[in-house]
């Protein structure tokens, strides 16, 4: 989906057949200011997204943005000043504001993450536990975090998962099929494969063939044998209910990846609102 067509979407849900507060109370050619402002502090991100909505209600409505995507704002700092139109104004205040709550929620808890993994060599990955229709707002904002995107969908990388492992009938029969399948279309893509214990590991090595090894659910200790077993030609990625509490000791046994669907599936957005002046 495209930016166009979300906020095409969205102010079809949310606007019907008109606003009819904004219609009743405030006259047709009133021209107002308002300004977003944060009210906890945080990340900054979807200033973007939110200045496309405002222009799409109203596309003479002038949009300054003065904390941009990826910068800390502290409570009561103003991040956008937006002018024109107070019907246009007050029609796009919802979306805007829910777009950049949510994304900026994404991105504080990202940073977070990024800070917690400082010197470590780790990086943070995201998963596709996200909301539908907004997986592209919520990995744009892992990346304003300083996170890096996992695969978009299942097109864009094959990742073996248990399911896979036992519909094939065997770990060693999913990854030549996979093998074999991205060579046959040509596709090029990377290959990733879930062991759920040593003895997988030890399978997943024997047949190669694969670019990624998720190493999910396992203990501390069982993830520091992991990586010593592993060459340096495969990455590594460490899964499985991790938080930002406990990030930095799965960092810690030397995979090149922690991956969190807590980046998307259950973060906190940020307090922000809309205030005329």
């Amino acid at each position: 989906m495209t930016i166009d067509e979300f906020i095409k979407n969205a102010v079809a849900e949310d606007l019907g057949d008109g606003d009819h507060t904004s219609d009743a109370c405030v006259p047709e050619d009133a021209v107002n200011r308002a300004k977003i402002y944060a009210k906890e502090d945080g990340i900054v991100a979807g200033t973007g997204i939110a200045e496309q909505v405002f222009y799409h209600m109203d596309s003479n409505q002038q949009v300054e943005i003065k904390i941009a995507d990826g910068e800390p704002v502290k409570n009561g700092d103003i991040i956008m000043v937006i002018s024109g139109n107070a019907r246009g104004i007050l029609k796009s205040e919802r979306l805007a504001l829910n777009c950049m709550q949510r994304m900026s929620g994404i991105a504080t808890l990202t940073r977070k993450v990024v800070d917690t993994l400082a010197g470590t060599g780790t990086r943070v990955l995201d998963t596709r536990k996200t909301t539908p229709g907004i997986r592209f707002m919520e990995k744009m904002a892992v990346q304003i975090g300083g996170g890096i995107n996992h695969r978009f969908g299942l097109y864009d990388m094959m990742m073996i998962k248990d399911n896979h492992i036992d519909y094939a009938g065997s770990i060693e029969k999913a990854i030549i099929q996979c093998d074999e399948y991205r060579r046959s279309h040509q596709l090029k893509i990377k290959l990733e494969v879930e062991a759920r214990n040593i003895k997988e590991v030890e399978r997943i090595l024997q047949v190669g063939r694969v670019d990624r090894i998720m190493l999910d659910n396992f203990s501390h200790d069982d993830l520091r044998k992991a990586v010593q077993m592993i060459p340096d030609t495969y990455q590594t990625e460490a899964s499985g209910n991790i938080t930002l509490n406990t990030a930095r000791s799965y960092a810690e046994c030397g995979v090149d990846f922690v991956s969190m669907g807590a980046l998307t599936h259950s973060v906190k957005s940020l307090d922000i609102s809309l205030k005329a002046f």
